[in-house]
């Protein structure tokens, strides 16, 4: 038996294509949109269309019929120029059409997805609370039948593309009478308020809020999924969510990789460069390695996941290694570029701000290694 391990021709072209877009349109302002705290429209438009938002959806709704490993790559060469217009793309994809797509009817399909995997519209996922995050189990928000509508109240924290001038749904989990359920609420519904946008540490360009649902009411037909199966239905989504988010990570982590080498060829301190340092060269070393075994765990997952394998235990893997990988590769690019490292003139710094929530959303570090555990039998 013969192993592989090159990537299909038609995906490194692809690969190429995307880093080819990602530098040319995206490169020259990721800096601007960061210092403004921009959500650039102009971005999403792009990608639109270069078809990024309909990579994984069938032709019948305007997808390209790729697979999942396609859209790694994608998330992967945005994430290396920008992690916040690549967490947009991913959260737009695997948070917003993803869940109409599985577990919509065809009524709700034909409503939202032509728009969202078009990339003229994006969808939210609400599921965190402000008091239950990693416990997602503990929501108190709160569906309640009313006649043939449903009335939400509660609230949502850090949902990501929730207030953009192109956000057409947020889904949200609610608890009934059946357990937890999902609805799709439309932007601008009486009674959905969007909270001001946060003030974040990094991810400056991507559009985050809290939201809020007091006596918010949608139709009976917003009903997404079977009563009580929404949360074992966006666990599911969850896990497509960690790959991304992998992928997203190994973006960042190449990208640190690819500048500090540069860099290291190039800075010269006690009259040679500084990668003829071995420090700097041990680091390096190690940096080569982190990003090596990120990219086999993230393509692997995506693999599994076009195979139609189960992807639980490989997910968690890969999310977690890779983003705490990406977290060690800023604060390594950081310490090789020493003081330059630390003015934002420099995407390091741009980056090392960006990198930290991957270990935060799509289940923190200490969620996916309770996942693994628990699959390792413990």
């Amino acid at each position: 038996m013969t192993i592989n391990y090159d990537l299909p021709e038609e995906h490194e072209v692809f690969r190429k294509v995307v880093a080819e877009f990602a530098r040319a349109e995206l490169s020259p302002h990721v800096a601007d949109w960061d210092e403004r705290h921009h959500f650039p429209l102009e971005a999403v438009a792009a990608m639109a269309d270069l078809g990024l938002f309909g990579l994984i959806f069938p032709e019948e709704w305007g997808g390209g019929g790729g697979d999942f490993l396609s859209l790694c790559l994608a998330i992967e060469e945005i994430g290396k120029v920008d992690q916040s217009v690549g967490i947009t793309l991913s959260a737009g994809v695997g948070l917003g059409a993803n869940p109409i797509y599985r577990f919509g009817t065809r009524a709700q399909q034909e409503r939202w997805l032509p728009d969202l995997v078009s990339g003229a519209a994006l969808g939210a996922f609400g599921l965190t609370e402000p008091g239950a995050g990693s416990d997602a189990g503990s929501s108190t928000t709160r569906a309640e039948p009313d006649g043939e509508d449903w009335v939400l109240n509660g609230a949502k924290a850090f949902i990501t593309n929730s207030g953009t001038a192109i956000t057409s749904i947020v889904t949200v989990t609610a608890r009934t009478d059946a357990g937890i359920s999902n609805f799709v609420i439309p932007a601008g519904t009486p009674g959905m308020i969007i909270e001001p946008a946060y003030r974040k540490l990094g991810w400056h360009a991507s559009d985050t809020h809290g939201v809020i649902l007091d006596d918010c009411r949608v139709p009976g037909d917003h009903l997404l999924g079977e009563p009580g199966k929404g949360f074992h239905n966006f666990l599911s989504i969850l896990d497509d969510g960690r790959i991304a988010i992998s992928a997203l990570a190994l973006g960042c982590a190449r990208a640190c990789l690819e500048m500090s080498l540069e860099y290291a060829q190039q800075r010269e301190t006690f009259g040679k460069p500084i990668g003829s340092h071995q420090a700097i060269a041990f680091a390096l070393a190690d940096l080569a390695v982190a990003v090596e075994n990120s990219a086999n765990l993230t393509y692997k997952a995506a693999w599994l996941k076009d195979q139609g394998r189960d992807i639980g235990q490989a997910a968690a893997m890969a999310k977690l290694y890779t983003t705490e990988a990406a977290v060690t590769a800023t604060r390594v690019a950081t310490q090789i570029f020493g003081g330059a490292g630390f003015i934002e003139d420099s995407p390091v710094a741009r980056f090392y701000r960006d990198a930290k929530i991957l270990e935060i959303g799509e289940g923190t570090s200490e969620i996916q290694r309770m996942v693994i555990s628990r699959g390792l039998g413990l």
